[in-house]
């Protein structure tokens, strides 16, 4: 009888790399195994609304690790898709009928980009943009010098927009918000951002919802209100829902779709954990449970949930924060993520620093070229410091 894997991860993503890594820093032997269904290396994502989808890097530059580490760490990648798990009897069934035992799962499934429920969003012409064969199929697509909607105004939206500029795309966003990111950012920064965008060509508008895309003459027709616009191509970056389905069919209750743990990456099946995208994790530093879908968060909850596998006693307890890219500007931004009921903007020379309020506490900073700002501001996040005008 063949022995249960002594970690078993389900997804390719950071999260489940950095729990493979942290599990064979602390146990020497054991077999540690990663079901991904892209079959290749995890891979490291922000690059691809980015440096990647502007043509800056190749592919080969995006493996987290080389392949040789999986050798070297003795850690197997198995290609193929998780289609059920039992807790109770502690297996995971493959596509094509093969069944893993475990003695601890890991879910790392990440998220899914949404589609907007509306008329025309399944089109073949309207993409997502979240995997590397997203951009491949986004890529071929791509006539140059098409013309390119983009639904959103996200930070994905954002950084998709202004580097299809810079491959000379002519690009509309369309969102509903005001402005870009206001809701998560105030309107201060919110005015900066849709000033870059203008400024680098993209063409906003703002205000309104899409209602329908429509197809003509081998063209989408996008609808807002009464404007209506013309493209090629239509990427939605429309947020993204947690890959819960597996923990969902298993009996493993979720809240609002992503899977509840412990500080420790813990569900409440026994034996299975999860980190990342796809759970709502308890952060004893904030004080509640906390959904993050950042890619740094992703590798802190990887190593935490590899170190609970190994028998150690792991917690998250940081500042959720990330780096966003759009055009040559970087914003950096760390907060607890559940929203602000005051806030500060101060310039900073050429940049600026956003401080964030809530219930009379310092709940998240954001910074354009203003580091120290910044690396005081997640500080003084994490420590509690009283809110401040």
């Amino acid at each position: 009888m063949t022995a249960p894997i002594s970690l078993l991860v389900i997804g390719g993503g950071p999260a489940g790399l950095a729990a493979a890594r942290a599990f064979r820093d602390y146990v020497g032997d054991g077999d540690v195994a990663i079901v991904a269904d892209e079959l290749r290396m995890p891979y490291r994502r922000p690059p691809l609304t980015k440096e990647l989808l502007r043509g800056e890097i190749d592919e080969a530059e995006l493996p987290i690790e080389p392949e040789p580490w999986l050798a070297e760490h003795c850690v197997r990648l198995i290609g193929g898709r998780a289609v059920a798990l039992d807790p109770d009897n502690r297996t995971v069934s493959l596509s094509g009928g093969r069944t893993l035992d475990y003695e601890t799962c890991l879910l790392a499934t990440g998220a899914e980009p949404a589609r907007l429920p509306i008329p025309g969003a399944d089109d073949p012409a309207v993409r997502v943009l979240r995997t590397l064969d997203h951009l491949r199929e986004l890529n071929v697509r791509l006539r140059a010098e098409a013309p390119v909607i983009v639904v959103g105004s996200g930070f994905i939206g954002c950084e998709i927009s202004a580097s299809l500029r810079r491959r000379g795309h002519p690009v509309t966003l369309v969102s509903d918000e005001s402005a870009p990111n206001e809701a998560r950012l105030g309107a201060d920064a919110a005015t900066q951002i849709a000033g870059w965008l203008a400024d680098d060509g993209t063409v906003l508008h703002l205000g309104q919802a899409v209602e329908t895309v429509e197809r003509s003459d081998g063209r989408l027709r996008v609808s807002a209100g009464d404007a209506r616009f013309e493209a090629e191509v239509v990427i939605m970056a429309a947020g993204v829902g947690p890959r819960s389905e597996l923990a969902a069919a298993a009996g493993i209750s979720l809240d609002d779709g992503a899977i509840p743990v412990d500080a420790g990456m813990r569900t409440r099946a026994p034996g299975v954990l999860a980190a990342g995208d796809v759970c709502l994790a308890e952060n004893p530093t904030a004080g509640r449970a906390l959904r993050v879908e950042h890619w740094g968060e992703a590798l802190a909850q990887g190593a935490v949930a590899g170190q609970t596998a190994a028998g150690r006693e792991a917690c998250w307890d940081e500042v959720p924060g990330f780096w966003s890219t759009i055009g040559s500007r970087t914003l950096k931004y760390a907060a607890w993520g559940d929203g602000f009921d005051e806030l500060r903007y101060e310039p900073r020379g050429d940049g600026f620093a956003v401080f964030y309020g809530r219930e009379g506490k310092l709940v998240g900073v954001l910074t354009y070229d203003a580091d120290d700002e910044y690396e005081r501001g997640r500080d003084a996040v994490a420590r509690g410091v009283p809110w401040s005008n």
